[in-house]
C-alpha cells in the first residue's frame, strides 16, 4: 500500500504530467502494483480526506476563537460593569447593591464556568489536535452546566427594566455606565447590547456543532460524543429560543432609541417595533410634500421630523398616535394613504405602491379590527393565512406541526391555538359557540377567561424559584437549617432552610421554611470558593464558614460541627463543578439535628 507521505508528494500530479513518463516514477508504480489510473484515484481520495479533516479542524478552531471573544465580553460584564457599579453601591450607597445584582443575575457564575472550565479545555485540546482530533467529549461533559443560562434568560426582562429605571433615577449610575461605554473595550456598544451576548451564545454552540457533525464522518471516533453533545445543547437552547426573539425585538428598539436621540421612552420589553421608514407628508393646505419618518409600534405610531445634526441622522417626535382606534385607508391618489387616529390625521405618500400596501396592511393588523358594538354581530373579513407568519396576539411564529394557524371567528385575526382556545357565542352564527381569541372573548363575555383556562400558559411562565421545599428535600444532595448573612448587605444573621436538589446539584435554594412552595432565592454554586472565616471577617458565631465568588461573599453558621463539615464539603465540590453523590440518610439526620436545635436558633 502507498504511504501517505508518498501520496502527499505526488497527489497533485495529473496522468499527463511529465513525471508519469519518468522511468523512476513508472518503476515505483510497478513496485506497488498500481496503474497510472489507480494511482490518480488514490490521490483524489487522499485529497478529499485531507479536505474533510481540514474543515473539521476549522470548525473546532472557530469554536475556540469565538469562545475567547465571548469570555472577554463576559469579563467586561462581570469585572468591569458589575464590578464598578457594585463598588460604587457599597462605598457611597448611590444606589442599592440589590439593583446591581438584579441586573447582572448569575453572570458571575457564567463567566467563571467559561473562563475556568470550557475555554481552558478547548485551548488544551486544540494544542494537541494532531494526536486527539475531537471536541465532542469536552462538550458532552460540560454541556449540562449550560442550564445555568436559564436563570439569566428568565431574568433578562427584569434586568433591562432595572437598567432603564436607574439610568433615569441615579445620575451616578448613569455616569458610570456612560464612562465605561466610552472605553475602547466596549466597541461603541451599549451595556444592553453586551447583555444580549449570553442569551445568544448557546444557539451559537448549536449551529457550530451541527456544522461539525455534518462534516464529520459517521465512523469517526468523535461522532457519537458530538451527537450526544448536540442533544444536550439543543435542550439548553430551548430555554433561550423564545428569549432570543424578544432580544432581537429589544435590539431594534435600542436602534430606534438612538435614532430618536434617547428622548422617547420606548426601550421596554412590552414594546415591539413593527415597521419604520421614510415617508412623505402631504400638506393639507397646498399639497406640497415634506420628508418625514414613521415608526410603528404595537401600541403607537410615532410621526417624526428630521433634526439637523453634524454626525448621524436624528429625528424628533412631532406626534404620537395611539394604535387603538387608528384607521389606515387608501385614497385615489398614486402611492398615497390616510392615517386617522385619536390624536391626529395624516395624509402620507410612499415611494412605491408596494410600500403603500405594506404600510396599510401592518397598520390594519395592529389596530383595532372592528367597533366593539359590531363584534360578533356580523361575520368578519378573515385575513389570508398565507399573509401572516406570526400569531397576531402572542407574536410567536407559526409552523406546520406545533403552532398551527386558526382564525378568530369574531375579529378575523390569524392566531395560534393557545391564543384561540376560548369559545364565545356569536349572533351572526345563530348564537352558537365559536373559537375566538382572548381579546374578543373578554369583550363578548364581559369578563376575562377563568384562571383554570390559562393553566398551561401559567405553567410555561412558572418561575425558576417555584420548587416546593418539601419535594426538593426528599430528593436532595443535602438539606438543613442554616443561619446566613451576606457581606456588605447591612443585614444581620437570618435563619433559613437550605436545599441542594439532586436534579440541580450545582444550585443552592434558600427557603423561609421546609414547607414553602417557592424559594426566596437561588444561588448557582459553580465558581464559588468555600473556606472557614478569617479574623478580619469578625464573626462571633460558632461553626461558621463562608463561600466567596468575585463580588459576592455569603457567611453561614451551622448548628453543629458535623453539619458544618458536610455543607463545606458539598459546597466545595459544587464550586469546582464536580459530581456530588446524594446522601439521603445524612440529610435526614441533619434535618433532625436542625429541628432539635430550632429553639436555640430562633433566639439568636
Amino acid at each position: 500500500m502507498l504511504t501517505s507521505s508518498f501520496l502527499r508528494d505526488k497527489m497533485e500530479l495529473s496522468p499527463h504530467s511529465e513525471h508519469f513518463r519518468q522511468p523512476f516514477f513508472c518503476l515505483s508504480l510497478q513496485m506497488f502494483g498500481l496503474t497510472q489510473q489507480e494511482f490518480t484515484c488514490l490521490c483524489v481520495c487522499f485529497a478529499l480526506q485531507l479536505s474533510v479533516q481540514q474543515r473539521v479542524f476549522n470548525i473546532a478552531n472557530e469554536l475556540l476563537q469565538t469562545e475567547k471573544a465571548y469570555v472577554s465580553r463576559l469579563h467586561l460584564l462581570d469585572q468591569v460593569f458589575c464590578g464598578r457599579l457594585m463598588e460604587e453601591a457599597r462605598a457611597r450607597g448611590s444606589f442599592p447593591c440589590e439593583v446591581v445584582m438584579g441586573i447582572f443575575s448569575n453572570i458571575c457564575s457564567i463567566y467563571c464556568f467559561h473562563q475556568q472550565f470550557l475555554l481552558p479545555a478547548l485551548e488544551k485540546r486544540m494544542e494537541e489536535w494532531d494526536a486527539n482530533p475531537r471536541i465532542g467529549d469536552i462538550l458532552q461533559k460540560l454541556a449540562p452546566f449550560l442550564k445555568m443560562y436559564g436563570e439569566y434568560v428568565k431574568n433578562f426582562d427584569t434586568a433591562m427594566e432595572l437598567v432603564n429605571t436607574w439610568m433615569e433615577r441615579s445620575s451616578q449610575f448613569k455616569a458610570i455606565i456612560h464612562d465605561i461605554q466610552k472605553e475602547e473595550m466596549c466597541g461603541n456598544l451599549t451595556l444592553q447590547h453586551h447583555m444580549l451576548e449570553p442569551v445568544q451564545r448557546i444557539p451559537r454552540y448549536e449551529l457550530l456543532l451541527k456544522d461539525y457533525l455534518h462534516r464529520l464522518p459517521e465512523d469517526a471516533d468523535d461522532f457519537k460524543d458530538a451527537q450526544k453533545s448536540l442533544e444536550l445543547i439543543a435542550t439548553a437552547a430551548e430555554h433561550s429560543n423564545a428569549a432570543i426573539r424578544k432580544m432581537e425585538r429589544m435590539r431594534k428598539l435600542l436602534k430606534v432609541y438612538e435614532l430618536l436621540g434617547g428622548e422617547e421612552d420606548i426601550v421596554n420589553p412590552t414594546n415591539e417595533l413593527i415597521k419604520e421608514g421614510h415617508i412623505l407628508k402631504l400638506s393639507a393646505k397646498n399639497g406640497t410634500s415634506q420628508d418625514r419618518y414613521l415608526i410603528l409600534f404595537n401600541d403607537r405610531l410615532l410621526y417624526c421630523v428630521p433634526k439637523l445634526r453634524l454626525i448621524g441622522q436624528k429625528f424628533g417626535v412631532r406626534a404620537r398616535i395611539d394604535v387603538d382606534g387608528m384607521e389606515t385607508s387608501s385614497i385615489n391618489v398614486p402611492r398615497t394613504f390616510l392615517v386617522s387616529g385619536k390624536q391626529r390625521s395624516l395624509e402620507l405618500q410612499a415611494r412605491t405602491e408596494e410600500e403603500k400596501k405594506d404600510w396599510i396592511q401592518v397598520s390594519f393588523v395592529h389596530s383595532s379590527p372592528q367597533n366593539c358594538t359590531e363584534l360578533g354581530k356580523r361575520a368578519p373579513t378573515p385575513i389570508r393565512e398565507k399573509e401572516v407568519t406570526l400569531c397576531m396576539k402572542c407574536q410567536e411564529p407559526f409552523n406546520s406541526i406545533t403552532k398551527r394557524r386558526h382564525h378568530c371567528k369574531a375579529c378575523g385575526h390569524v392566531v395560534c391555538g393557545k391564543c384561540s382556545e376560548f369559545r364565545a357565542r356569536l349572533l351572526y352564527d345563530n348564537n352558537r359557540a365559536n373559537r375566538v381569541c382572548i381579546d374578543c372573548y373578554t369583550t363578548l363575555v364581559g369578563v376575562p377567561p377563568s384562571p383554570a383556562s390559562l393553566t398551561n400558559s401559567a405553567q410555561r411562565r412558572r418561575s425558576i424559584l417555584e420548587k416546593q421545599a418539601s419535594v426538593a428535600a426528599e430528593n436532595s444532595v443535602l438539606c438543613s437549617f442554616l443561619h446566613h448573612m451576606e457581606k456588605g448587605s447591612g443585614r444581620g444573621w437570618q435563619k433559613a432552610w437550605f436545599v441542594i436538589p439532586e436534579n440541580e446539584p450545582l444550585v443552592l435554594y434558600i427557603y423561609g421554611a421546609p414547607q414553602d412552595v417557592k424559594a426566596q432565592r437561588s444561588i448557582p454554586l459553580i465558581g464559588f470558593e468555600v473556606s472557614l472565616p478569617e479574623s478580619c471577617d469578625r464573626l462571633e458565631r460558632r461553626y461558621a464558614f463562608k463561600m466567596s465568588q468575585s463580588h459576592l461573599t455569603v457567611y453561614f453558621s451551622a448548628d453543629g460541627e458535623e453539619l458544618q463539615r458536610r455543607w463545606m464539603e458539598v459546597l466545595s465540590r459544587a464550586g469546582r463543578g464536580e459530581e456530588i453523590p446524594a446522601h439521603g440518610p445524612i440529610s435526614e439526620a441533619l434535618e433532625e439535628e436542625g429541628e432539635e436545635s430550632t429553639s436555640l436558633g430562633e433566639s439568636t
